[in-house]
């Protein structure tokens, strides 16, 4: 007689009731992408997953090999959970943070972007993506003026937050003067900058510095970076977003630095 799917074993012991809400402090993520990954990386606490029986059964390998808690329920269900207009593909887990991460930990040779009061989660999430997707060591990011590493976050990050070091901290202009004691170059990007990226000799470590859309780099972090530079565009439209300024910076360095 053939095993019993995991969300067949495990239903009737793990099931809560639907109208049942996700603790007030619980680290929500939807979406099959990020819970996939969150299930895999096995890097937090795993509290529950809710997922539909289609949803259960194409996460099969991962459901067991983390043995999170599981909550077969339907989409409605889920949909009553979150906010309107969550995309969760029939997926919701319920989980604790990351492990803390601190800058004193970053490798000698590393690559870091460092977020100057970036506030939008779906910009943010974008940038952990494309983090991961260049192996981005950490994304150094303030306690105040940043979103939530959780919900609408993870969902645009798809799985990324899994593969970058979040480091949360107090305050940003200390922060990047220890870089600069670590021997990171700091490389600030700014629309009016004095030189273009492309032109600008890049070095291991590396600090990018991106400003938030609309007010860019505040006036401390930019005299605590060690070059400011613009990307030049040759089309009509002369600025990109956060998030796009972001990818278009790691693929420059990308080419141009060593390999780690």
């Amino acid at each position: 007689m053939a095993s019993p799917r995991p969300w067949e074993r495990d239903r009737r012991r793990n099931a809560q009731p639907a109208r049942s809400r996700p603790a007030r402090d619980a680290n929500l993520i939807w979406g099959f992408h990020s819970v996939r990954e969150a299930l895999r990386a096995n890097r937090r606490p795993l509290t529950r997953l809710n997922a539909t029986s289609a949803a259960a059964e194409k996460l099969a390998a991962e459901i067991t090999a983390s043995n999170v808690a599981l909550n077969i329920v339907t989409a409605d269900q889920i949909d009553a959970l979150l906010s309107d207009g969550a995309v969760h593909q029939g997926v919701l887990l319920e989980a604790g943070p990351l492990p803390e991460a601190d800058i004193d930990d970053l490798p000698e040779n590393g690559l870091v972007l460092v977020l100057d009061q970036v506030t939008d989660p779906h910009n943010v999430g974008a940038i952990v993506r494309t983090a991961a997707a260049f192996g981005v060591n950490a994304i150094i990011t303030t306690e105040r003026h940043s979103p939530a590493l959780g919900g609408v976050l993870a969902k645009a990050a798809s799985g990324g937050l899994e593969h970058v070091e979040m480091i949360i901290i107090v305050n940003l202009s200390r922060a990047l003067e220890k870089l600069g004691d670590m021997g990171y170059q700091r490389v600030g990007l700014d629309s009016d900058g004095s030189q273009s990226l492309g032109e600008t000799q890049l070095s291991r470590p590396l600090a990018l510095v991106l400003g938030a859309e609309g007010k860019g780099l505040r006036r401390l972090s930019r005299e605590k970076c060690d070059v400011l530079a613009r990307i030049d565009l040759p089309g009509a439209v002369r600025s990109l977003n956060v998030s796009n300024a972001c990818a278009v910076a790691l693929t420059v360095a990308s080419m141009r630095l060593p390999i780690s």
